[in-house]
């Protein structure tokens, strides 16, 4: 029985698995976001009025397996992902 983590992701057998296209990522133990596709891009480049600074860069994680969109965050160059925590009851 699949667990929904997220809007775009769901615990199924101690796998995190996309839920468009319900491939797993990794185990349920991994960070997720280490196994997305990632694409990086300068807040500033965007075209949008964000007044973030010239290093703030949006991540955006996808799906390897069909490119859905997963999550995105901001952060600094060289910071680490965000650590989503999953807790299983």
């Amino acid at each position: 029985m699949a667990m929904r983590l997220s809007h775009t992701l769901k615990a199924e057998r101690a796998k995190v698995v996309c839920a468009q296209c319900e491939e797993a990522l990794c185990d349920l133990s991994a960070h997720w976001k280490e196994k997305a596709a990632l694409s990086e891009a300068p807040m500033s480049r965007l075209g949008l009025p964000y007044s973030t600074g010239e290093q703030v860069l949006l991540r955006v994680f996808s799906c390897p397996h069909c490119g859905a969109l997963l999550d995105t965050e901001t952060a600094l160059p060289g910071e680490p992902f965000l650590r989503d925590e999953i807790f299983l009851s």
